[in-house]
């Protein structure tokens, strides 16, 4: 069976729950990670995910900000809690889909300066990645296992649009870059749409409201990613590539998230 795993910041759930909508209806994504989806768990619009063919959710809900959702076309089981957060904020939600444990974030996007000491809220970003990095070090790589959702991280040289400039601006800066490195190295987890697209083709997931034309002036950063364990590698390449892709097109809709959905394929 084909289980397509998407992961989109939707960027307000109700706001765009129409934009979900045409887009499961073209891309027909059997589990659907969401972040930012800001609402709580009971103002989620359930009914019309049920309408859509995704009855299944499991919501991490907050007030106002973050949040974080599952909706899957086939039933979700309990997966090991990942709650890595210490600041309490909703961010990230698992679950347990025909035998694949996937785990969807949102981590912090760290503030404006790249350094822990005055600003808290990138020491709280790199925080989540050591707290989460050290749990996954505790699993089997042989597990069949996905991260996915905003890790707020372009890692690569070719994941920004510009990597000298973007080096000393957070979401590119050496420690994210390092943090997320040991964060792939904790399971030796595959880099999805990368391996679909290698270096040093420029692939990018989300572009800032700001420039009136997104695509002409192409300012993009991959900060959306989907990672699975050597125990999916299999599935994920076994029609010879990883059938991964960055949807852009959803990004010129009209009154878009400022992020793309980015999907890929298994087969188990």
């Amino acid at each position: 069976m084909r289980l397509r795993i998407c992961t989109w910041n939707v960027n307000s759930v109700r706001l765009r729950v129409e934009q979900v909508a045409r887009f499961v209806r073209e891309q027909a994504p059997d589990v659907l990670c969401l972040q930012e989806i800001k609402c709580r768990e009971g103002e989620f619009p359930v009914n019309a995910f049920a309408e859509m063919g995704l009855p299944h959710v499991r919501i991490a809900g907050q007030k106002g900000w973050h949040g974080v959702a599952i909706a899957s076309r086939l039933p979700i089981e309990d997966a090991p809690r990942l709650d890595v957060c210490r600041e309490g904020h909703a961010r990230c939600v698992g679950g347990t889909v025909a035998g694949v444990e996937v785990h969807n974030f949102y981590i912090p996007a760290g503030g404006d300066t790249p350094d822990r000491e005055p600003n808290p809220k990138f020491d709280h970003k790199l925080d989540f990645y050591e707290k989460l990095t050290a749990e996954l070090a505790k699993r089997n790589p042989k597990a069949p296992l996905a991260v996915v959702g905003d890790l707020n991280v372009a890692p690569g040289e070719h994941d920004v649009w510009n990597h000298r400039y973007m080096s000393k601006v957070v979401s590119h800066t050496p420690a994210e870059v390092e943090a997320f490195g040991k964060l792939v190295a904790s399971l030796g987890f595959i880099d999805l749409p990368r391996a679909q697209t290698p270096e040093p083709e420029k692939v990018f997931s989300w572009w800032s409201y700001r420039a009136a034309d997104f695509r002409a002036s192409n300012r993009g950063l991959r900060l959306d990613h989907i990672l699975v364990t050597p125990g999916l590698k299999e599935a994920a390449f076994r029609l010879g590539s990883a059938a991964s892709r960055v949807h852009d097109d959803v990004r010129a809709w009209e009154r878009p998230s400022d992020h793309a959905p980015v999907t890929a394929d298994l087969v188990l």
